[in-house]
């Protein structure tokens, strides 16, 4: 009897074991959400969207620049844009209030103080185009030490509209190890024919002070074709890992010492510096997301067909949109929101 009992024992023991161990795979295999109280998130697609920041400064007496490039991307895209609006600290105000009290009151954005400080002992006077020394000109030297959540970041000049979708820029591929992606200046035929009409140069010629030893040391064809910053795609591990901005300003630096490049060459003294360290170290934008020039004569005018096929409308000169003269207003205006402080106001010829 003791023996049979000592049996029935041990296989009571296997049998709670084999149930133990049932129980025990069941439970594993059910999905982790249903072991927690919590309810089960599902995501929504707009969340499991990507994120496209995109960088604008918004300049005191231009800031209705800022709000029609909004505009024209915020109207042009379903994707998940987030808006990193740029000022200096007496302008923020302004522009908040003028986002928040109209139409563009839904986009998702944040207001990004810009410190001028940091530009001090940087910046060689220059009384051909003053405008060109405003200091958010050289925010786009500066954008890892601005945007700190992002590891791909579009930067536009605030004289911009955009007619195409911004998903399509934000997938511009920049090869390995480049920093950054530009539009050349040579790589569009079409905006040859305005370039030559208004006496523009599109090489480093037009940049840079060749008689300058400093620039000769460079080993620069003053041949070589230019890009436009207005415009960049940037991958900001590498910006940082390359000291993109370091280099940048030891080159204002060395300007400010030898001027070795002066706006009254060219687009001014924020592009020379990255022509010098971006060269031959970056990727292509596609030419029709940088269709530029617009604001360099109040005369020259692209086709009507083109600009339709333009996906970035660029007015780089001196010539803008909300001013007068000017060309290809419309374009411009259609995007514009009025500003509902009054304080902004377009100049037109009857007005």
């Amino acid at each position: 009897m003791a023996l049979l009992r000592k049996i029935n024992q041990i296989l009571l023991f296997l049998l709670v074991l084999t149930l133990c161990a049932i129980l025990y795979n069941k439970v594993h295999k059910m999905p982790s959400t249903m072991l927690k109280n919590d309810p089960v998130d599902l995501e929504s697609p707009e969340e499991m969207e990507e994120e496209i920041p995109v960088v604008i400064c918004a300049a005191a007496g231009r800031m209705g620049a800022a709000i029609a490039a909004i505009s024209s991307i915020y109207s042009n895209t379903d994707s998940n844009v987030l808006f990193y609006v740029v000022g200096l600290k007496n302008g923020i105000p302004h522009i908040r209030k003028w986002i928040e009290n109209s139409k563009l009151k839904d986009i998702r954005f944040k207001i990004v103080e810009f410190n001028p400080m940091v530009l001090k002992g940087k910046m060689r006077p220059d009384a051909a185009r003053p405008e060109l020394l405003q200091p958010l000109n050289f925010v786009r030297f500066y954008l890892p030490l601005l945007i700190h959540e992002h590891e791909k970041v579009i930067y536009l000049d605030d004289d911009v509209i955009v007619q195409g979708d911004i998903q399509d820029l934000y997938d511009t591929k920049l090869a390995r190890g480049h920093a950054a992606a530009f539009s050349d200046d040579c790589d569009l035929p079409s905006t040859h024919e305005i370039v030559r009409s208004i006496g523009m140069q599109n090489t480093y010629m037009g940049f840079l002070d060749y008689r300058k030893q400093t620039i000769r040391d460079l080993g620069i064809s003053p041949s070589t074709c230019s890009f436009n910053p207005g415009v960049i795609v940037a991958n900001m591990t590498e910006w940082k890992h390359q000291r993109i901005t370091k280099q940048l300003e030891k080159w204002m630096q060395k300007n400010v010492e030898e001027n070795l490049y002066s706006s009254t060459l060219a687009g001014g003294v924020a592009t020379s510096p990255m022509l010098i360290v971006f060269h031959e170290k970056y990727s292509h934008i596609n030419p029709l997301w940088h269709i530029r020039h617009l604001g360099w004569s109040p005369d020259a005018r692209y086709s009507e067909h083109f600009l339709n096929e333009a996906k970035l409308l660029h007015w780089n000169g001196r010539y803008k949109p909300w001013d007068h003269p000017s060309v290809h207003t419309d374009l411009w205006e259609k995007w514009f929101v009025p500003d509902p402080s009054g304080t902004f106001k377009l100049i037109r010829p009857n007005s």
